[in-house]
């Protein structure tokens, strides 16, 4: 009778503990759980934390490779430093623990600043080299209209230099119907060459009316059959340099035709052979004749 009298008790004590394992059981799981939702916010905050700072290194890259397309001194300036500030932020984000959600929020912010800041220089630099690009078309355009110019005046000038050549060569003097006569003492024509003293050399300078009229120097050069000069007399300009003569004149010229007749004194003995003359005037040789002279 007496355990039959303990047995409610006996049982109302194990439905207690039965309610209290229950209990322990359902905080054991919410703690568990709870520590799984912090773990997963931990991996969540690494996983933030390090795509920032993949951010922030991708922008300071992008500012240094802006800074190499600038040749503007005062900009490359202001890049360097957005460059530098993103590397600050980044190093800071680094030191920073996953815990301190105050400082990661606060560098997220930064970030975003940052993003927006090198949005801005992206499009100035855009805009420069585009304006960059616009004036190198058009330097590259004058510079080849200063080119075709080029080519063109100097075509002009080949022109001109042809025509004024030409124009030379037109107003040239030219002396035709060139005849050596060799003379004794009195005047006379020199049969034999003991007797010559002196060659009479004519010659018809041609009408030109293109020639500029004037006052003009003529020269005559006698060549001996051994091309030494028959009475040298002095020098003259000639292709560069300074040739002898044997007899000079002052004519003349005013444009229409006129002879001329020139002497060349001999004061040594001539032997036979061919002698030859060469006129010359303003620097060119304007006519020639010859003589083939016997003993």
């Amino acid at each position: 009778m007496k355990h039959l009298r303990l047995l409610p008790a006996l049982c109302l004590s194990a439905l207690g503990l039965g309610v209290t394992l229950t209990g322990c059981n359902s905080d054991s799981k919410k703690l568990a759980d709870k520590e799984k939702e912090l773990e997963e916010l931990r991996q969540l905050a690494e996983l933030d934390k390090q795509e920032m700072e993949n951010q922030y290194a991708e922008f300071a890259l992008q500012y240094g490779e802006m800074k190499k397309t600038i040749r503007d001194d005062s900009l490359v300036a202001r890049l360097d430093a957005e460059q530098r500030r993103a590397e600050s932020l980044l190093k800071e984000l680094k030191n920073v623990k996953n815990a301190s959600a105050a400082e990661i929020l606060r560098l997220k912010k930064e970030l975003a600043t940052v993003r927006e800041v090198l949005k801005d220089y992206i499009r100035q630099v855009d805009s420069l080299q585009q304006l960059n690009q616009a004036l190198m078309g058009e330097r590259d355009a004058a510079l080849a209209d200063a080119a075709r110019s080029k080519s063109e005046i100097s075509g002009l000038n080949e022109r001109n230099a042809g025509l004024s050549e030409k124009v030379a060569i037109a107003a040239q003097l030219n002396a035709t119907a060139v005849s050596i006569e060799p003379l004794k003492n009195n005047g006379k024509a020199a049969r034999k060459s003991k007797d010559i003293r002196r060659f009479s050399v004519s010659f018809t300078i041609t009408r030109n009316v293109t020639a500029e009229t004037g006052n003009r120097m003529v020269y005559v050069r006698m060549m001996k059959p051994n091309q030494q000069v028959v009475n040298p007399s002095g020098t003259f300009a000639y292709e560069n340099k300074n040739i002898e003569y044997s007899a000079a004149k002052n004519v003349e010229y005013t444009g229409q035709e006129v002879r001329i007749t020139m002497y060349v004194p001999v004061s040594e003995f001539l032997g036979a052979g061919r002698y030859s003359a060469h006129i010359f005037a303003d620097g060119q040789m304007i006519g020639s004749g010859s003589l083939n002279l016997e003993k």
